[in-house]
């Protein structure tokens, strides 16, 4: 007898569908077409890339899709739509086969905010270590004498001083204000109302 061979396991599988969905949303009031638009993407996926225990959550739309799909408010959903999966073991991927211009733009803006707020971050972490290096006093940080360390402790203890003395003072004075905070006159009285 001949022995089966076991299949090799696709890891990484791509489709491009047009995924039809007017039929789909005629069925339903106007109020909820955007939403059946979106449930239909998955049902059609699932189907068609063969997720044999029909889960809906092992779909995972694009926020652009999304966007395209309620672009034109819930009542107005498109007719069809044109996408790009991409199944990695049971997870699919569905994203838009082609940007519209708007959505483009919108990716690129914040492509490059994701960019800018990650060169910001390794901006600090190297900052954070040269810091630090200085401190341990490693090569590329100058070591603080003794007389400079104890000269920013006594900074610290004077200007902790400083402050006991101001709320000290601060504290006379709400004494002696009668009535304290609660009796202080916001607006003078209009002079219909005192007679």
């Amino acid at each position: 007898m001949a022995t089966k061979k076991p299949k090799p396991k696709i890891e990484k599988v791509e489709r491009e569908y047009v995924i039809p969905l007017r039929r789909e949303t005629q069925k339903i009031p106007k109020y909820k077409k955007a939403n059946r638009a979106v449930k239909t993407i998955k049902v059609f996926l699932v189907k068609h890339m063969k997720i044999y225990d029909r889960d809906l959550k092992k779909i995972k739309i694009d926020k652009y899709l999304n966007e395209f799909v309620w672009f034109r408010g819930i009542k107005k959903p498109p007719a069809k739509i044109r996408v790009k999966a991409v199944k990695e073991g049971d997870i699919i991927q569905v994203e838009l086969a082609e940007l519209p211009t708007k959505l483009k733009f919108k990716k690129l803006r914040e492509e490059k905010i994701e960019a800018k707020a990650k060169e910001a971050i390794n901006k600090k972490k190297t900052l954070k270590e040269k810091v630090q290096d200085s401190v341990r006093g490693k090569p590329g940080g100058e070591k603080k004498t003794e007389e400079e360390k104890e000269e920013e402790k006594e900074k610290v203890k004077a200007g902790a001083e400083a402050t006991k003395q101001l709320e000290k003072l601060q504290a006379k004075q709400m004494k002696t204000q009668t009535g304290g905070k609660a009796k202080q006159k916001t607006q003078p009285k209009r002079m219909a109302l005192e007679k």
